[in-house]
């Protein structure tokens, strides 16, 4: 009887002792290790434990992934570790390739095809009318007419009809190529060949060359300046560039492209700076880098405003304090006609042009400007814009440019 009270009290004593003990670990917080902060895993096999980042890649489940599941990390497989992911550096940025273009010399005898397309209303037009049977007076004035359209100019073309006329009358020809002979040497002496046609980009000592590029906005003066460049440049010479027209900030960003094309530093200044000071610049850098020809691109004006053709001679006065001005081109464009031959006259006025520079001259049929505006100025067609092509203005030659107008297509 005493021993079974004694054992039903040692049974309940080891209830209430496993009892408590089973209350005390099944409390949370106590026996187990802390939670890990935010942030933090457990570094455990087949895991990697990243440090101050909410990523976590799992090894073991990254191997048995898809294969084109796109991921940043590499882990390693079979092995419980990962590998370090090494950042792959920026490539540098490529260096500006500079060009070698092509140089002048030739230049219209590899264009004069685009040449002849565009004035064949010209030159196959007069072919076709001398060469009739019956010139009589209706033809000539129709012969007339057509050399008029084509912007020859009355003078011009009275002048070229009366001597066609007084030729034909004589010797008496008809046939193709006898006509284009008297044809070609007519429009040869109406064009000058003697005068000097060509620009004066060679240094005079320690002294560069300075061209003054002058015009109308919209002439594709810029574009001039630019495709000069890259002219003098084939050439074999160093030219600096000078970006004096302010007027317009992006005159000065077209030519720096055009410069850094061939290695040619470009002087500009901010918007609206005074074109005198940048021109001025300009000339100062081409003799301290000892260059051989510095071309300086002005403002485009419109012809009537007198305010800013006087601003153009002060460009050019500036320039000749610290050297002289070589060459004053006035662009042209051929598609004006009359307007352009106008815009000639008052530049003519505001500086001494010796020059001219006419561009998109494969665009028109008016080909004739370039007798007409060598007649009323006295100054030579220097250079001829025939494309959007970066090597497409060439040196003007008389001879190319009838030969041209006169190619059977």
């Amino acid at each position: 009887m005493d021993y079974t009270i004694v054992a039903v009290v040692i049974l309940i004593l080891a209830l209430l002792v496993a009892g408590g003990v089973f209350l005390v670990f099944a409390r949370p917080g106590r026996g187990s290790p802390p939670a890990p902060p935010p942030g933090e895993t457990d570094a455990s096999p087949g895991t990697t434990a990243t440090s101050g980042t909410d990523t976590t890649v799992d090894a073991g489940a990254g191997a048995g992934a898809d294969a084109d599941a796109d991921t940043d990390t590499d882990t390693a497989t079979g092995t419980g570790s990962s590998a370090a992911t090494v950042p792959t550096p920026e490539a540098a940025a490529p260096e500006a390739v500079v060009e070698t273009p092509p140089p002048g010399a030739g230049r219209l005898v590899r264009l004069r095809a685009r040449l002849a397309r565009s004035n064949s209303t010209l030159g196959q037009g007069l072919l076709s009318l001398l060469s009739a049977r019956d010139l009589d007076d209706e033809a000539w004035e129709e012969i007339e007419d057509t050399l008029i359209t084509a912007d020859v100019g009355v003078t011009s073309a009275t002048q070229i009809v009366e001597n066609l006329r007084t030729k034909v009358k004589v010797l008496g020809t008809r046939s193709v190529d006898e006509v284009r002979e008297l044809l070609r040497s007519e429009l040869l002496g109406q064009l000058n060949p003697d005068l000097p046609r060509t620009v004066r980009t060679e240094p005079h000592g320690n002294r560069p060359a300075v061209l003054l590029v002058v015009g109308v906005n919209g002439t594709g003066k810029t574009t001039t300046c630019g495709k000069l460049a890259r002219v003098l440049v084939g050439d074999g010479r160093r030219v600096v560039l000078g970006a004096a027209d302010t007027f317009r900030a992006a005159a000065a960003d077209q030519l720096e492209t055009w410069g850094s094309r061939v290695g040619a530093p470009v002087v500009r200044r901010d918007e609206g700076a005074d074109p005198a000071s940048v021109a001025y610049d300009a000339v100062a850098r081409g003799m301290s880098d000892g260059v051989d020809t510095v071309v300086v691109d002005t403002a485009g004006r419109l012809h009537t405003k007198t305010g800013l053709m006087d601003e153009l001679g002060k460009v050019k006065r500036v320039v000749e304090k610290q050297s002289q001005v070589d060459e004053v081109l006035l662009v042209l464009d051929a598609t004006t006609g009359q307007n352009g031959l106008r815009q000639a006259r008052v530049f003519a006025e505001a500086v001494d042009i010796t020059g001219i520079a006419l561009t998109k001259l494969d665009g028109t049929a008016k080909g004739g400007i370039v007798i007409q505006v060598q007649r009323e100025l006295g100054v030579p067609v220097k250079l001829v814009g025939l494309g959007e092509g970066p090597d497409d203005l060439a040196p003007f030659d008389p001879e190319e440019f009838v030969d041209a107008l006169l190619t059977q297509n």
